[in-house]
């Protein structure tokens, strides 16, 4: 019993899926907070981009 207790605590294998999910799980918190701080800007942005192309498709008729 104490030797697989011993292999028990020594096996790592599980330990980078919980890092890999860890990681993705803190950019994705930092995608949406960034998003939420400069939300508006881009939807400005996007806004401003579809508006000049629609113009321009506009003028290739």
């Amino acid at each position: 019993m104490k030797n697989i207790t011993k292999r028990f605590i020594a096996d790592e294998s599980g330990a980078t899926a919980i890092e890999y999910g860890l990681v993705a799980a803190m950019m994705g918190i930092a995608v949406v907070t960034i998003f939420k701080a400069f939300g508006t800007s881009l939807g400005n942005a996007f806004s401003t981009i579809g508006t000049a192309l629609n113009t321009q498709a506009g003028l290739i008729k």
